[in-house]
């Protein structure tokens, strides 16, 4: 089987013949990959972590964004960040909230939006092209992100009180979102030609012990809209990996509805997400996109322990498809970088290959 084939056949809950495997990291991890393999981009590093899914997506061509001296940088959505040092790396978090102080539909109205426009769609077919036999993947975790994209521009306190009021203003930039979102991925999926296999997306709908929402609330505010994102999708004879941290098994079903193929991040130790629960009780239904967890384990355990896991998720979870083997969320900055490469040594093992040094 080639690496698109595993995918499809993960996503068709059918058996390949090697589970699929994915890669998330922070910059931190990236940089210390970069380092250890000798190479100095993504692709290249996908190329000997053994991975079989390439992330593409038009190039940005629109209005240049303004950087800072003190290393914030202003986004498409008019909101600055700036990296924010941690006990052990970095995290970018808002230094403006432009949204903030708007209580009406027509402030939000006058606000630069940005435009699908600012991409170059023609650049999609070379860069399929340049991965024959892999799995193309389009997106990230913040296409849509109703809740954390907003957040960083209006506040998350004030976003959770827009949600339970229903706020006007609030409504209108989620529609803001969904409008540019359903542009940008359908110009990306008819430029590819038919050769995308997969669109990322996201909203952390969990916190680490339930829901943040409730399913009727999901119901209410989110669910058309996602379903008009996965319909669009499958048209284009791709599959939906929806991103979601923390505990958002109670939405299962919910998620099933709209028509979601996969659900991306799987943290075992947030609850009710045991991943192995989880193939038990909705295996047959979506597909389980990460599970090696990286909120702890990773950083602690030993590589064989780590080896012996991967071992675990593929016989047990990976059993007549709907898996794809992943870290449960990006690799932490705290994981030894030999922790890093013990979950990819695994996978190759498996295959009866080695990891390329």
């Amino acid at each position: 089987m080639t690496s698109r084939e595993r995918v499809q056949a993960a996503f068709a809950h059918v058996q390949p013949e090697h589970v699929p495997c994915d890669y998330f990291g922070t910059p931190e991890i990236r940089q210390g990959l970069f380092d250890h393999f000798g190479v100095r981009d993504d692709y290249a590093l996908c190329d000997r972590l053994g991975t079989d899914i390439r992330y593409v997506g038009p190039p940005y061509v629109g209005p240049p964004l303004a950087d800072f001296d003190d290393g914030s940088t202003i986004d498409i959505w008019g909101v600055r960040r700036r990296p924010m040092p941690n006990e052990y790396g970095e995290y970018a978090e808002s230094v403006t909230l432009p949204y903030a102080e708007w209580t009406t539909v027509e402030q939000a109205r006058r606000f630069n939006w940005p435009s699908p426009d600012s991409y170059d769609y023609r650049a999609l077919p070379a860069l399929c092209d340049r991965f024959p036999g892999k799995a193309i993947a389009i997106g990230s975790f913040g296409v849509q992100d109703f809740i954390n994209g907003v957040a960083f521009g209006r506040g998350v306190e004030q976003v959770l009180l827009d949600i339970a009021l229903e706020d006007p203003v609030y409504l209108y930039i989620v529609e803001e979102r969904h409008r540019f979102f359903m542009e940008v991925v359908e110009r990306t999926l008819d430029a590819a030609g038919g050769r995308v296999d997969m669109v990322l997306c996201g909203d952390d709908f969990g916190t680490q012990r339930g829901p943040l929402i409730s399913e009727q609330t999901f119901n209410k505010l989110f669910a058309a809209k996602k379903k008009e994102l996965f319909d669009l999708a499958h048209n284009y004879g791709a599959k939906i990996s929806h991103h979601c941290c923390g505990s958002s098994r109670a939405l299962f079903d919910a998620f099933i509805a709209v028509g979601m193929d996969g659900l991306q991040t799987i943290q075992p130790q947030a609850e009710g997400m045991d991943p192995y629960e989880l193939k038990r009780d909705f295996g047959d239904r979506i597909t389980l996109h990460g599970a090696v967890d990286a909120q702890g384990f990773l950083q602690s355990a030993t590589p064989e322990q780590i080896r012996r896991e991967v071992h675990r998720l593929i016989d047990q979870v990976g059993r007549d498809g709907g898996y794809i083997l992943s870290p449960s969320h990006n690799i932490q900055p705290d994981t030894p970088l030999e922790n890093a490469l013990a979950v990819y040594r695994a996978v190759a093992e498996r295959r009866g290959t080695t990891l390329e040094t």
